[in-house]
């Protein structure tokens, strides 16, 4: 290596820039540039999408079925991105209630992502719209978080927490531990819900991955009514607790 002609190039860099220890960037190309080619697009320029529906099943309890839909979609870059979450249920043919959610997702650390957006809750019950904020996530040991706020009409507001984890059996067989819960800070009667921790649902999965794509699953759901919404639920005549045995798939592309 010329060290020599090295340093006259850095110096000659420093000379045109004004800055002193400047690096020239055409310091080692011959005189090749960019500017008679169009400049490459970097991955962080390109726009991708993907649409991961995580649940798509059958779910079984003492004397119903419904199904059951919950998936999340996003198109974007890395750092800024459009990103839709969508979950319900559907018993006999009718929605019985969703949420639905359309967030501008922005990363602020590797694996985190803050959403900010809308949300609206339908179903046979009156709709709910609410304004949403949240974080989501992979946290230290692979947990995924999914922590979001809300602030609805007539000072409603509400809080969802939602976790699980990946247990590799095996390369294909996935063991899913998963925990749901809901809060609200104000009774809502005409959606038979009251304040504070209003739901719990905790459940287990095992699926298959016949491609990583592609996967079926069995499991099992333990869900629970709390406080005002159990006394909502006690008076409609309907359970507060219920065990329910779920079978789906899940797919992405």
């Amino acid at each position: 290596m010329d060290h020599g002609a090295m340093s006259d190039a850095m110096g000659k860099a420093d000379e045109e820039s004004g800055v002193s220890g400047a690096r020239d960037p055409h310091a080692y190309s011959d005189g090749y540039t960019f500017d008679s080619l169009t400049r490459p697009v970097e991955a962080d320029e390109m726009n991708f999408g993907m649409l991961l529906v995580d649940r798509f099943e059958s779910v079984r309890t003492s004397g119903n079925t419904s199904l059951t839909y919950d998936l999340q979609g996003w198109y974007g870059r890395d750092y800024n991105r459009l990103v839709l979450k969508a979950e319900g249920d559907i018993d006999a043919g009718e929605l019985e209630e969703a949420r639905t959610e359309l967030l501008w997702g922005h990363a602020i650390a590797p694996f985190w992502d803050t959403q900010l957006g809308v949300r609206q809750d339908s179903g046979v019950t009156p709709d709910r719209n609410w304004l949403a904020f949240g974080i989501q996530g992979l946290a230290p040991y692979w947990f995924e978080l999914d922590v979001a706020g809300y602030v609805g009409d007539e000072g409603r507001t509400a809080l969802r927490l939602d976790g699980e984890y990946d247990l590799l059996l095996a390369q294909r067989l996935i063991l899913q531990p998963s925990l749901e819960a809901d809060f609200y800070g104000k009774r809502d009667a005409e959606r038979a819900l009251g304040s504070g921790l209003s739901d719990l649902t905790a459940g287990v999965r095992l699926r298959y991955e016949i491609r990583r794509e592609f996967a079926p699953y069995v499991g099992i759901e333990w869900a629970s009514k709390f406080g005002g919404t159990a006394d909502y639920a006690r008076a409609a005549g309907l359970d507060t607790k219920e065990t329910r045995a779920v079978a789906g798939v899940r797919f992405w592309f």
